[in-house]
């Protein structure tokens, strides 16, 4: 059977993550993904390098299975390219501020008044309409403007996460709406702008401490790693390492009383349910601390999972290569990228369709490496593509 997006043409002008990260799921699911950056090489290419070219790891992660086509798209003379490829598109992919897109020609009028059934997708940190419109970020500012860092670190030392979450989880729901709205085109056959922004995805995933607050008045404080929810909920030092360890639920937190021979805990009246466990979270996670504290990683974990609880070991990024399972589940593909001294581990499409799997199929592209496959597929012939390339617009 055909992957689920073959025939989809996608034109991603994306940069760093949201953007390029919604265009490799899109491409993942058989998309034709074009990436648009200037000649040369866009920023986002340079991050972190691995490779003899300079091209980073995010930008391997986030580009696999995409063409990669140049083009100076502000210059004037490009307009008459950037108007061909929004023909000849699907979606457009742009997380880039308004005023950019304008400059570009690729913001939704012009973009409906050449493609009508064109779906455009963008994004931006702050969404449209709000006082902060103008303003640029990324994934650190929305995670402390949406208040996990507050809430993450120890008190007084508020804690970014190292992962940036946010904008992977932006690009996610921008697919999520891209297919949405081809879905729909199906139907009305016209498109439509498929907006996000970092912002919203951080609310989301904040959204708890919002409502608790708003509803209860309840001001979380940050307490390191231990839970705020149930207990014990923590990350505890054993032998030869840590391990993170969570019990959540009467039954669990009955099982791991017996685990660590405290079965007097189950019916403490002080520690009925969750709520009440995670107020005394200082006590129970010492009581489990001092559990783990004679064991090693696996004895642990084997404990913990013999008494049905939940238990992982803290990785370091080698861990995670050599982990059995992670290997075993085949979800790093190995691909190679010229000029790198090994396979780069890809993390593949993270959903499995019994049907239509998606996958990771192709590496990243080199810099304006399908350029000209891909103006020729939008009409123009040798000369022009050359004369393009000596004007440096290619």
């Amino acid at each position: 059977m055909t992957a689920p997006l073959e025939g989809v043409r996608v034109l991603d002008f994306g940069k760093h993550v949201a953007g390029p990260w919604c265009g490799a799921l899109l491409a993942d699911l058989g998309a034709n993904v074009v990436r648009v950056e200037r000649p040369g090489g866009g920023d986002d290419r340079f991050v972190s390098p691995v490779a003899d070219d300079g091209s980073g790891a995010m930008f391997m992660v986030c580009n696999r299975g995409k063409r990669d086509l140049t083009l100076r798209a502000h210059d004037p003379a490009a307009r008459p390219v950037v108007n061909a490829l929004i023909g000849w598109a699907d979606v457009i992919i742009a997380n880039l501020p308004q005023a950019t897109r304008e400059a570009m020609g690729i913001d939704w009028p012009q973009v409906q008044r050449i493609n009508p059934r064109a779906v455009l997708t963008t994004a931006t940190c702050f969404g449209e309409g709000g006082p902060y419109s103008g303003r640029l970020g990324f994934d650190g500012v929305v995670q402390s403007m949406s208040g996990a860092v507050a809430l993450s670190g120890e008190p007084g030392h508020p804690t970014r996460c190292y992962a940036p979450y946010v904008d992977f989880g932006t690009g996610s729901y921008l697919a999520l709406g891209t297919m949405t709205a081809l879905f729909v085109r199906e139907q009305t056959g016209r498109g439509q702008h498929v907006e996000g922004s970092l912002l919203n995805t951080g609310l989301i995933t904040t959204n708890r401490e919002t409502v608790e607050r708003q509803v209860r008045s309840i001001d979380r404080q940050p307490l390191g790693n231990r839970g705020q929810i149930a207990a014990p909920y923590d990350v505890f030092t054993t032998t030869d390492g840590h391990v993170f360890c969570s019990v959540i639920g009467n039954r669990q937190f009955a099982r791991w009383a017996e685990m660590v021979g405290r079965v007097d805990l189950r019916n403490d009246p002080r520690l009925l349910s969750d709520a009440a466990r995670a107020d005394h979270g200082d006590e129970l996670c010492e009581i489990m601390a001092s559990w783990c504290r004679t064991r090693s990683n696996d004895e642990v974990i084997a404990e913990l999972s013999r008494f049905e609880l939940a238990v992982g070991a803290v990785y370091r990024p080698q861990d995670v290569l050599d982990d059995p399972h992670v290997r075993a589940i085949g979800q790093l593909v190995d691909l190679t990228y010229p000029g790198t001294p090994t396979a780069a581990p890809i993390a593949d499409f993270p959903i499995t369709l019994s049907e239509t799997p998606g996958g990771a199929q192709r590496r990243a592209p080199t810099v304006g490496e399908h350029t000209d496959e891909v103006l020729a597929e939008i009409g123009l012939d040798i000369a022009e593509i050359e004369a393009l390339r000596n004007a440096g617009v290619v």
